[in-house]
């Protein structure tokens, strides 16, 4: 027998005693094996198939609530005060929960002392009941050149008009229905929708690529079944995730953000479905 014919026979033993160091690292290390279904109404579970699903080491929905703080939402308050109306109208907004002047129950919330009190209010009310569609209703005396050419004869006589209107609109409440109708050229509705429609817009753009960038650990496609597996993944605390795409199927769409718990060598079996999602809803149907 050869020398190194020794040396083979000598070290065989040992490297059979000795597993590899990549067997060693993969026992420290976990896996995920998961199926994921959306049940329809009144109907059986279906497999999302094809669907991207990304296992992250934060949590979607604290990534999002972040950012949210972050790029806050318009301050209603601070929102008013930077709009082009009166002072009056200002102060009304900031005291009654209501952004949309036109909505339906707007008028039941107006005094009739808001409505004096508050240029828009007042012009909506006069332009609601003009043209004699208001029976009785007051009509000013004053003429606006007698504020700069007689100011006395015309502060009175827009003392009388408003008194009588005040009286009027108290004796006659259904006066101020449809006052809303009036109300369009100074209604904040839209404006705020807008700056609200920006800030989620921009959330939804940041909050995707912010986990995929600093949180990703992996990401996987489910087969037809809706089952997918990853491995190789380090002991610790995960979120299996959608980000902010939804399953659909039938009448619901579903989106995840399941905590997981990965242990060395271990596999995490679980299943995805309507009972562990989040951001559930119904589908729009045309």
């Amino acid at each position: 027998m050869t020398r190194m014919r020794k040396l083979s026979l000598f070290l065989l033993p040992l490297a059979l005693a000795i597993p590899p160091h990549n067997t060693r690292a993969q026992g420290a290390l976990g896996a995920v094996d998961f199926q994921a279904s959306v049940t329809p109404t009144e109907a059986k579970p279906e497999p999302v198939r094809g669907f991207t699903f990304y296992v992250l080491t934060r949590s979607y929905e604290d990534i999002v609530k972040r950012i949210n703080e972050e790029d806050a939402p318009p301050q209603r308050d601070k929102f008013i005060d930077t709009l082009k109306i009166s002072p009056q109208l200002k102060k009304w907004l900031h005291a009654h929960d209501v952004m949309d002047l036109a909505l339906p129950g707007v008028d039941k919330l107006l005094t009739a002392d808001d409505i004096l009190n508050t240029p828009e209010f007042l012009l909506a009310y006069q332009r609601s009941n003009s043209g004699g569609v208001t029976h009785g209703i007051p009509v000013p005396r004053y003429k606006d050149a007698d504020k700069k050419d007689n100011p006395e004869r015309y502060e009175k006589q827009h003392q009388e008009y408003m008194t009588a209107l005040k009286k009027f609109i108290q004796e006659h409440p259904e006066s101020v229905s449809g006052i809303e109708l009036e109300l369009d050229a100074v209604n904040p509705a839209r404006k705020w929708a807008e700056l609200q429609n920006e800030q989620k817009r921009r959330v939804r753009q940041l909050a995707p690529a912010e986990a995929q960038i600093k949180y990703l650990a992996a990401k996987v496609d489910t087969d037809l079944e809706g089952h997918a597996a990853i491995t190789g993944l380090p002991a610790g605390k995960y979120w299996i995730s959608s980000l902010n795409l939804y399953a659909e199927s039938g009448d619901v769409r579903l989106r995840w953000d399941v905590p997981i718990t990965v242990e060395k060598g271990q596999t995490i079996r679980l299943q995805l479905s309507n009972l562990n999602a989040v951001g559930a809803g119904q589908v729009k149907q045309d």
